[in-house]
C-alpha cells in the first residue's frame, strides 16, 4: 500500500507540473488508481438512436464499472457498422427498429436506453418493455402524462423497471444544495428561479418539429426548470401560471414554443419563477432561497463542470463526467435495488409531465391551472 501511495504521489506531482490540461488528466488517473475494482454485477445496455445525445452516453459508459454498452438499435445501418468498430459492439447485439423485438431471446442485453426524438419514447418504450427487457428513457419521458402512464403500465405488467435520465439527480453539487434545503440548517426553503434556455440553431431540427418533439423549449430545456424547482423545494406544486413569447413565427411554428415563463405554488407555500426559452442565450441558472441562507448554481445544469455556492461559499466537489455516473448509479439501482437519494423511476417522470401539461394548458386559458 506504501508502495503505491508513494506512486500516486510522484504520478500527481510530476503531472501537475504540466499544463491544465493535463493537469485535469492527472486528477482523473489518480481517481481511477484510487477507485475500489468493483467485482459485482454489470448491467449490459443496448442504446437505441446513436445520434450526438446517444454517442456521448456512448462514450460516458467506457469509464463504467457497474455497466457495459454491449449493443445498439438504430434505424440507419451506417451507423451500425459504425458503432460495432467504434464501441467493439458484436453484431449479434445490433438491431434495426423493424428487428428490435428480438432483444427478448438475447440473454447479452439486460437494458435500453431510448434517446430518441420525443414522440418515439413511449413506442420505443414499451417494446423493450413488451421484450422484458429494463428500460431507461431520456427526459421528458414522452409527449404528456397519459402516454408516461401508459409507459409505467407496460414496464409494471412485464416486470422490468423504467428509469428516465435525471443525470442531474446524481450530481454532487446538485445533492449538496438538496442535502441543504431538506436539512433545515439554512432555515425553510421559500423561493427557486429556474432559467433555463439557449438560442437554438438550425430550424429544420427534429427540435423544432411539433410531431417529434411534442413542443419546443418546454420539452427540451425547460423540463429541467420543472424538475429543479421540485427536488430543490422537496414539494410537488399546487397550482401553476404560464405565458408564452414567440417573436418568431416562421422558426417557431404552431405547436413550437419559443419562450414560456411560468410560476408554481407549493403547499408550504413555497413559489417557483421559471423561463423556458430557445431565443437567449446563457441561460443556466437555479437560485434557491432559504430563510438562513440561499444557494445559486450557474451553470446549472450543463454537462459540467457545474459551479455552485452558498451564503457560506463555493461548494468544490471533483467533476466526474455526469453520463459515467448516471450510468452506474442506474446499474445499482436495477441490479441491487439501490435507493437513489433522488427518484428517476417512472413515476419521477409522470409528475414532471403533469406539470407540463397544466403549462400548456395555462399558455392557453391564461388562468391558474391545478395540478
Amino acid at each position: 500500500m506504501s508502495n503505491r501511495r508513494a506512486f500516486i504521489q510522484k504520478l500527481s506531482g510530476s503531472l501537475l507540473a504540466l499544463p491544465l490540461a493535463s493537469t485535469l488528466d492527472a486528477e482523473k488517473i489518480i481517481l481511477n488508481l484510487n477507485k475500489e475494482v468493483y467485482e459485482g454485477p454489470v448491467l449490459k445496455v443496448a442504446i437505441l438512436g446513436l445520434g450526438s445525445y446517444g454517442t456521448r452516453v456512448a462514450d460516458a459508459m467506457q469509464a463504467c464499472t457497474k455497466a457495459k454498452l454491449v449493443g445498439a438499435i438504430s434505424g440507419t445501418p451506417s451507423k451500425l457498422t459504425t458503432w460495432q468498430t467504434k464501441y467493439n459492439i458484436q453484431p449479434k447485439n445490433c438491431y434495426s427498429y423493424d428487428t428490435m423485438d428480438q432483444i427478448k431471446s438475447n440473454p447479452d442485453i439486460d437494458a435500453v436506453y431510448v434517446i430518441t426524438p420525443n414522440s418515439l419514447h413511449k413506442p420505443f418504450s414499451i417494446r423493450v418493455a413488451n421484450a422484458g427487457k429494463h428500460v431507461i428513457c431520456e427526459k421528458p419521458m414522452a409527449l404528456n402524462a397519459k402516454e408516461a402512464k401508459d409507459m409505467i403500465d407496460a414496464c409494471n405488467q412485464n416486470k422490468v423497471k423504467l428509469l428516465i435520465g435525471y443525470r442531474m439527480h446524481f450530481e454532487p453539487k446538485t445533492l449538496e444544495i438538496v442535502r441543504i434545503s431538506r436539512s433545515g440548517e439554512a432555515g425553510k426553503p421559500l423561493f427557486f428561479q429556474g432559467l433555463c434556455g439557449f438560442r437554438i440553431g438550425d430550424p429544420t431540427q427534429w427540435r423544432l418539429n411539433a410531431k417529434l418533439a411534442g413542443g419546443g423549449s418546454m420539452m427540451d430545456i425547460g423540463i429541467y426548470a420543472i424538475n429543479g424547482a421540485r427536488y430543490m423545494l422537496g414539494e410537488e406544486p399546487t397550482w401553476v401560471t404560464a405565458q408564452e413569447t414567440k417573436t418568431d413565427k416562421i422558426k417557431f411554428k404552431d405547436g413550437v414554443d419559443e419562450t414560456i415563463t411560468f410560476q408554481m405554488s407549493f403547499p408550504s407555500g413555497a413559489t417557483a419563477s421559471c423561463l423556458s426559452t430557445y431565443n437567449m442565450n446563457g441561460l443556466d441558472k437555479f437560485y434557491l432561497n432559504m430563510e438562513k441562507g440561499f444557494a445559486e448554481m450557474q451553470p446549472s445544469t450543463g454537462y459540467g463542470p457545474i459551479k455552485a455556492r452558498t451564503n457560506k461559499g463555493e461548494l468544490d466537489f471533483t467533476h466526474i463526467t455526469h453520463q459515467t455516473v448516471q450510468m452506474d448509479e442506474m446499474a445499482d439501482i436495477i441490479l441491487n435495488g439501490k435507493k437513489p437519494i433522488l427518484p428517476v423511476d417512472g413515476e419521477e417522470g409522470w409528475k414532471d409531465m403533469k406539470i407540463v401539461d397544466a403549462i400548456y394548458k395555462a399558455v392557453k386559458t391564461g388562468r391558474k391551472e391545478m395540478i
